[in-house]
């Protein structure tokens, strides 16, 4: 079985430690959790892990977000993995910080980089991990506050975040999407 894990965030230093690269920062922390080496191929940096049976393809797009979905697109098609073996996981300011959302489908919900995805990969039907960064900003600071920094404390409280995803990432991949909702979801 194999399964396609896109992480979605922006490349560069600039970007690095930012809420909109939460995606990126989770599957950095999966890598690291199982020693396996980031690669530049097309349109993003790869990596692959083996876990319970299952070749597990890592992405960080390297298109930057608003264009996710022309890496997400190819790697689906180059590795021949069915889109209900894909899973994204994105930043969402809908969620209070640390909070974790996965759905096997859903709207876009002005996430450019969602939306991206649905235009290239012909709609709405894949699934995600929404993964809470707040909407602690002003009306009209939306941009500025998904490419800031984490808070201090938010920082501090990111690795229990992050676990949490990449159990519900390893769940996706090993008891279903059904089974991780039920046992996972906030």
């Amino acid at each position: 079985m194999k399964y396609l894990i896109v992480g979605l965030g922006n490349i560069g230093p600039a970007y690095e430690l930012t809420r909109h690269n939460i995606g990126f920062l989770t599957l950095d922390r999966l890598a690291d959790k199982f020693e396996a080496d980031w690669k530049s191929d097309r349109l993003a940096f790869k990596s692959e892990i083996k876990y319970k049976g299952r070749n597990i393809h890592l992405i960080k797009p390297t298109t930057y977000m608003n264009l996710s979905g022309k890496a997400v697109n190819y790697w689906l098609k180059e590795l021949k993995i069915p889109k209900e073996n894909l899973l994204v996981v994105v930043d969402e300011v809908a969620l209070p910080f640390s909070k974790l959302r996965m759905r096997a489908k859903g709207s876009s919900a002005g996430h450019n980089g969602l939306k991206n995805i649905e235009d290239l990969t012909g709609g709405q039907n894949y699934p995600r991990l929404r993964m809470g960064i707040g909407n602690d900003f002003p009306k009209g600071k939306q941009v500025e506050y998904v490419l800031g920094r984490f808070s201090e404390q938010e920082f501090e409280e990111l690795p229990i975040m992050m676990d949490k995803a990449i159990d519900m990432i390893l769940g996706f991949c090993t008891i279903g999407i059904s089974q991780t909702m039920t046992q996972f979801n906030d």
